[in-house]
């Protein structure tokens, strides 16, 4: 198990290889002599809806941590320590953040499309278009507003020190409301995944 759980890439792939496994030992995949049994169109939503959940718990748990753990808990950290997580943990966890943001707008806009009712979540008529409308609203933050931000306020890029302060204010400031955000918009989302397809 050792050689497993000591390196992140040999975890994530045994993961992978697990879920595998599952899809293929499924009875819903194991059709009665014929192979898999589900249809194509259904196997690519299961996969897509997995991505979309795969890569919003990876963003939203960072956000989470940054905001219930790191950002509580800077103030108390002693300042010669400080620099150990604005220059390694936080860049890295930045990173997988976006990303993570970036995820899980594509994979929801493909699983809506699937689903068809994309324009209808857009346009307020299904309860999902309210969490869709606050993903988006939260990519945006973290793509055009918090990332930039923390850029300066980490020294990622070069910025006059006393943009720093503003920066950091700043970058908290939206990771506190797309923290808020988030409450209603996994709501939102899990209720389209229980199949109410409330409309309005």
């Amino acid at each position: 198990m050792k050689s497993i759980t000591d390196s992140l890439l040999t975890t994530v792939l045994v993961g992978l290889a697990l879920t595998v496994i599952i899809l293929v030992l499924s009875p819903m995949t194991a059709g009665a002599g014929s192979g898999w049994g589900i249809p194509v169109d259904e196997f690519w939503q299961s996969l897509f809806r997995w991505a979309h959940v795969l890569s919003g718990v990876m963003w939203i748990g960072i956000l989470w941590y940054f905001n219930f753990v790191q950002i509580e808990v800077m103030p108390g950290i002693p300042d010669e320590m400080k620099p150990a997580v604005g220059k390694h943990i936080a860049p890295e966890a930045l990173f997988w953040f976006r990303w993570g943001a970036m995820f899980t707008v594509i994979t929801g806009i493909v699983l809506a499309i699937f689903n068809s009712y994309l324009i209808d979540a857009l346009l307020l008529k299904l309860l999902v278009g309210y969490g869709m409308w606050f993903g988006l609203i939260m990519w945006f933050n973290v793509w055009f507003i918090i990332w930039p931000a923390q850029k300066v306020a980490l020294g990622i890029i070069d910025a006059p020190a006393e943009a720093k302060p503003a920066a950091a204010a700043k970058a908290k400031m939206f990771s506190r409301i797309n923290t808020l955000l988030s409450i209603p918009m996994l709501y939102a989302m899990v209720s389209m995944q229980a199949g109410f397809r409330i409309s309005f």
